[in-house]
């Protein structure tokens, strides 16, 4: 049996003792995590949660831009930046991990202007920065950013981090893909800076984005912090420069401390439960079965066309919620059962919001009364497959 390196330095200084040399935190923590291992600072960083597309999804500048597939990540296309890239959950996937992102270019784009920028991103509320344990405003104190990534498109990429609250600023890095359609596992420090602010709220405060093209005038120097505009440099390639190019990405950390790629904390698996649990806190989405008649909410008789109910969110979210219903605009949409009423009704359901739950109302516009009491109780059935309700408070 192989013995560990001893951190011996560390523990005559005081500091915790990091196995195989690593810098940690004092104040209980360790390896880059409390000692509670508590939650990773990135959701769903192993792409195993898709609420709201597993299959592919075509993303374009104002075409299905933002979170389409996999939740907590989200695609933008800056400035009307051109290109298309369809994003799906995908089974290719290191050793390890079950599932990866998939970015496919399906509609090239050859010139870049000069204020264009495609980018895959995840937002961070200001607060879970903030009492993460990095001293932020330290320039000797760090976080480390790692992924998996396996690109058919080698050459520099950048990757950047941007702080929302107070002056906004910007660090910019690059990383190498070396060998095309091999996996690569990249790690990148980034220290404080005495000008970071992260204020103690749900607000957007921290954005991780990894970048897939970028115009001249969006340019920044690799390895300080900035308040300009600084998404990429001048050596990141153009990803979407052919529809020959596909990247997939998976195991994404942020972890407070400075490490390598060999003293790096192994990425926190989570159960699917606990990893879906993170991802409602800002998107769920009800009565989207695939079988009619199978997922119902209850409600009851409010008059002779209107149903009433509430629906507990399976965890308290963000903020209070947008909340989207499905409707045909036929009369076979919803179906309202009760006590000998089986009735089908196509309107939308209105919502009226808080950040635990939401009242609901049903009412047929289509001239259907029900013939019950009012205050008698029933369920409310999705009676197409297209059904849903989107429960979201996503922060941007």
């Amino acid at each position: 049996m192989a013995l560990s390196k001893i951190d011996v330095a560390n523990m005559l200084t005081g500091v915790t003792p990091v196995a195989n040399g690593g810098t940690a935190l004092s104040s209980g923590f360790a390896n880059g995590r409390t000692n509670n291992q508590v939650a990773p600072l990135i959701v769903n960083g192993d792409m195993a949660v898709a609420q709201r597309s597993s299959s592919t999804v075509a993303q374009a500048d104002g075409s299905n831009e933002g979170f389409a597939t996999v939740d907590r990540f989200m695609l933008k296309f800056g400035n009307n930046a051109g290109g298309t890239i369809t994003t799906s959950r995908d089974t290719t996937a290191p050793t390890g991990f079950g599932q990866s992102v998939k970015l496919n270019v399906t509609g090239a784009d050859t010139s870049v202007a000069a204020t264009h920028i495609v980018e895959f991103t995840q937002p961070i509320e200001a607060q879970i920065i903030r009492n993460s344990g990095w001293d932020y405003t330290s320039s000797s104190s760090y976080i480390t950013l790692s992924f998996q990534i396996r690109s058919s498109k080698t050459g520099t990429y950048c990757v950047y981090f941007q702080t929302l609250d107070g002056t906004s600023y910007m660090y910019t890095a690059e990383y190498t893909i070396s060998s095309a359609d091999t996996w690569e596992q990249k790690v990148i420090t980034v220290p404080g800076n005495s000008n970071l602010q992260f204020d103690n709220n749900a607000n957007v405060g921290f954005r991780v984005g990894w970048i897939l093209a970028v115009g001249s005038s969006r340019y920044g120097t690799a390895g300080s912090w900035t308040t300009s505009s600084a998404y990429g440099t001048s050596n990141n390639v153009n990803f979407l420069d052919s529809t020959d190019n596909i990247a997939y990405i998976t195991g994404v950390q942020l972890e407070v401390g400075q490490f390598t790629s060999s003293t790096l904390p192994p990425f926190q698996h989570e159960s699917f439960g606990d990893n879906l649990q993170r991802c409602q806190r800002y998107f769920n989405i009800l009565m989207n079965s695939s079988s009619e008649r199978t997922d119902s909410i209850n409600a009851h008789i409010h008059d002779n066309d209107t149903m009433r109910g509430s629906i507990h969110f399976p965890v308290e979210m963000r903020s209070t919620p947008s909340i989207t219903s499905s409707s045909s605009g036929s009369a076979d949409h919803w179906r309202y059962i009760s006590n000998g009423i089986n009735t089908n009704y196509g309107s939308a359901i209105t919502m009226s919001a808080s950040s635990k739950s939401t009242q609901f109302t049903l009412v047929d516009t289509g001239g259907t009364n029900v013939s019950g009491n009012v205050n008698e109780p029933g369920q409310i059935f999705n009676n197409t497959t297209s059904c849903f309700l989107k429960i979201d408070a996503e922060i941007e």
